[in-house]
């Protein structure tokens, strides 16, 4: 019977030791994503490009009933900058977004709006069409402005191609957003076009018939 423990007890410890080697050699999750093969065709860029509807819901809505889904009311087409620990916005020389100094509300190209119907914003008519947007942001409001250069990049606006501009107040949160983003919220008369980065949010009221 002893010799018998003594054998049953030999075994718990050869296979205690060999399951501790298999839980050894085993790479924790975050070492397989490193080693993770890179992709052959194209790198991932660092402010991807992202479209935001009017309504905000338009895709899914296309998804579940394309043949009787029309148009949107609006589409805007921007990348989307991180945060990455830089100064936003201020006056200081490395401010990524220095006031007073055009934006092109995003990064990469310039951002674009597109209106698929007539709409009012801030009382001022602007009509169906594609329209390059950037801003001149300053503390306490942006000015808002709509170009007709569409095949710009971002860093090379033409001011002589301007089109509408309007101002919009600028709201601080304690809460800060590491990515910037742009999304259409609804509201009685129309939409919103809510932009926020870093501790600043800001909308832009477009009122159209529902």
């Amino acid at each position: 019977m002893g010799k018998l423990r003594a054998a049953c007890i030999v075994l718990l410890l050869l296979y205690a030791c060999n399951d501790t080697d298999k839980t050894t050699a085993r790479p924790p999750v975050r070492d397989t994503a490193i080693t993770r093969a890179a992709n052959e065709y194209a790198s991932i860029d660092q402010s991807p490009l992202d479209i935001s509807y009017c309504p905000a819901d338009y895709p899914q809505q296309k998804m579940e009933n394309a043949a009787a889904v029309g148009l949107p009311v609006a589409r805007i087409i921007y990348s989307r900058p991180h945060k990455k620990g830089r100064l936003i916005f201020g006056k200081e020389e490395n401010s990524l977004c220095r006031y007073g100094i055009a934006w092109r509300l995003g990064a990469n190209e310039a951002t674009e709006i597109e209106f698929f119907k007539p709409v009012v914003i801030n009382s001022k008519n602007v009509n169906a069409g594609r329209y390059i947007m950037y801003c001149i942001p300053y503390p306490d409001k942006w000015i808002i402005i709509f170009n007709s250069n569409l095949n710009s990049w971002g860093l090379n606006i033409d001011p002589g191609q301007d089109l509408f501009t309007t101002e919009i107040p600028v709201q601080h949160s304690a809460e800060i957003l590491e990515d910037f983003s742009m999304l259409f919220t609804e509201t009685a008369t129309g939409a919103d076009l809510m932009m926020a980065w870093d501790d600043v949010k800001t909308f832009l009221p477009v009122t159209f018939s529902k």
